[in-house]
């Protein structure tokens, strides 16, 4: 299978992002900020005749012989989202998104224990609250009903487009590029970061590229998480398994679906690139944040 590397993934040489670059950094610094920026395939809710790609919320569709998936000791997981690969642009992705086959999202919302239990990648034991199942094509599958104890999200048909994305300012690839500028170098000056504010993050929900994360860096959580809640913040070993994980899947607060994570907050499924690969989704790590 051909994936696009970065530098091809990019997409056209003149992009809003590209451009903003190229205007308010430094000639060099700009293409090497370029270098950085992800496509990713945005979902929005599909409006007329626009193809459906995925939806938020409803009932999912599953192998007869599959689980609903739960987290023992707390209930069954709220369906979050599925979304169908073979509707997406995934050979113009940057990671091994599989051709065809369906993934869907499932997360322990607080709906049966009113937000009491969190799921956190700091807490393995809360690791079993966040799931994503793959479907391959072709395999039977059926409506399942929504547990007792959850009401299911409204549903909302999405869309795609496929967008260009650029890393938080403290993201690790950031961190990696420029090291040793120091907080004064361009890339984290006040006019740049403002105008990237303005220029907006595009899309919500997304498959791959850049997570937009609300808080510090989602990489970076998920990579503390792994190495263990007691791995102090400035161990060298957390940039480098942060560099290990990319973004899945990020599914926002959505009006229209009913789903508001925390104070308008996201969530973010991340996975290896070689477990991507290997279709090893319960690999994946989850992590949300909120305002």
């Amino acid at each position: 299978m051909n994936r696009t590397t970065h530098s091809e993934a990019a997409g056209p040489a003149t992009t809003p992002l590209r451009a903003l670059a190229r205007e308010l950094l430094p000639a060099e610094t700009a293409e090497r900020w370029i270098g950085l920026l992800r496509p990713t395939v945005g979902l929005m809710a599909a409006e007329g005749r626009e193809t459906v790609v995925g939806r938020l919320g409803g009932a999912p569709e599953l192998p007869a012989d599959v689980e609903w998936p739960t987290w023992e000791g707390n209930g069954p997981l709220a369906f979050v989202a599925a979304v169908d690969c073979a509707a997406l642009p995934v050979n113009a992705l940057d990671i091994p998104l599989p051709d065809d086959g369906t993934l869907s999202f499932f997360y322990f919302d607080g709906q049966i224990d009113d937000g009491d239990a969190l799921v956190l990648p700091d807490d393995r034991e809360s690791w079993a609250g966040a799931r994503v199942l793959y479907t391959p094509a072709g395999t039977p599958t059926v409506e399942r009903a929504t547990p007792q104890g959850l009401d299911p999200y409204p549903v909302v048909p999405l869309t795609a487009r496929l967008e260009e994305t650029a890393p938080d300012p403290y993201h690790p690839l950031i961190e990696e590029v420029f090291a040793g500028t120091g907080s004064d170098h361009p890339v984290y000056g006040e006019e740049f970061l403002d105008a990237l504010g303005e220029a907006g993050e595009g899309a919500a929900h997304r498959i791959g590229g850049h997570a937009d994360p609300v808080q510090n860096p989602v990489e970076t959580e998920v990579a503390h998480g792994v190495l263990g809640g007691g791995t102090a913040w400035d161990d060298p070993r957390l940039a480098e398994e942060a560099r290990g994980w990319t973004l899945l899947a990020q599914f926002d607060s959505d009006d229209d679906a009913d789903m508001m994570w925390g104070d308008c907050g996201a969530l973010y499924w991340l996975i290896r690139p070689e477990d991507l690969a290997e279709r090893r989704f319960e690999a994946a790590m989850f992590t949300w944040q909120c305002c």
